[in-house]
């Protein structure tokens, strides 16, 4: 039990440092060969604040804990939205401006109930799991194209702030975006198996360990970067990767862990968890959208995401451990 618990004590946190090394290592390298920093933001920085969850359900699905791997998607798709986007506008409120996010607001809104509508009939099988990863080829697709056209966006200047604020030669990027690849793959490694370890000890199921602390843990790079974002005023930056990490978690994530291990899926987690990810993302649709005004999410609303959030996590605990 102690090496399980200290497994991931030391494993979250390298987990967190080696993909923002990761990240930022990338997008480095693309900037120098002259990638679009709006290709570079969508792709490269949306697949790195997914790569922690990425890592970890691959490993989960291999192990066979399925209930890991969906909870910790899933699980980071609540957390996004009503913990860090919640956290982040109670500090200070958010401002979309970019019409990128407006267009991807509907996208996520629309993967996110096809991804409720596949759970249905309490499976996630072989066939979903491919279809999640031929609609995330065509996410790509589609954010090439935005990431090749849309230079004039809000978006892409905030951006293009964050890549040119690097330092360091390309040789030192690459050595990062190596090393950081590496440490993402043996800390996730040593997550997974103290997670389970830990859910056996106190005999609760893994899913829970996955919507707790993993899925907290793995979003913890999203709290991190909106909360600088909308400190340097860049608001749309602050959604915008918040939005790209939950297409990217539920495409990509469970799409990946899905072909690897078909996944049972509860009537318990349907209509709690996936219900609860289908309301935070209408709620947050609704009010970022800006249908007849400024899309924004200000302090008030922002308060309830957490409060939620809170209600959402003590609901958790109490079926844990009844």
């Amino acid at each position: 039990m102690f090496l399980a618990c200290l497994a991931i004590a030391i494993g979250l946190p390298v987990l967190l440092w080696s993909a923002g090394k990761f990240v930022g290592g990338a997008a480095s390298v693309a900037n120098h060969f002259g990638v679009s920093p709006l290709l570079i933001g969508m792709l490269i920085i949306g697949f790195g604040t997914s790569a922690p969850e990425i890592i970890v359900s691959i490993f989960a699905a291999l192990q066979g804990n399925s209930g890991i791997a969906l909870g910790n998607a899933y699980g980071s798709n609540i957390a996004n939205i009503l913990l860090i986007l919640g956290l982040t506008a109670v500090i200070s409120p958010i401002a979309v401006k970019s019409e990128i996010i407006k267009k991807e607001l509907p996208v996520l809104l629309g993967i996110t109930f096809f991804a409720a509508w596949q759970v249905l009939d309490q499976q996630v099988s072989k066939d979903d799991a491919f279809s999640l990863l031929g609609l995330f080829v065509l996410l790509i697709s589609w954010s090439i194209y935005h990431g090749m056209k849309g230079d004039k966006d809000a978006l892409a200047d905030e951006y293009n702030d964050e890549i040119n604020a690097s330092e360091g030669t390309v040789k030192t990027h690459v050595i990062w975006l190596v090393a950081g690849l590496l440490l993402l793959v043996a800390s996730s490694r040593m997550l997974v198996w103290g997670a389970v370890e830990v859910a056996t000890f106190f005999g609760v199921s893994d899913t829970i360990i996955g919507l707790t602390v993993i899925a907290i843990g793995t979003s913890l790079p999203e709290l991190a970067s909106s909360l600088i974002a909308v400190k340097k005023g860049e608001h749309d930056l602050a959604i915008g990767n918040v939005i790209g990490s939950n297409m990217f978690n539920t495409l990509a994530v469970v799409g990946i862990a899905g072909t690897i291990q078909p996944m049972a899926v509860s009537s318990d987690f349907i209509y709690r968890d996936i219900a609860v990810m289908l309301a935070s993302t209408v709620a947050l649709f609704i009010f970022c959208i800006g249908i007849k005004r400024q899309g924004r999410l200000n302090r008030v609303e922002g308060g309830a995401f957490v409060l939620a959030y809170m209600a959402y996590t003590y609901w958790l605990i109490q079926v844990a451990f009844i």
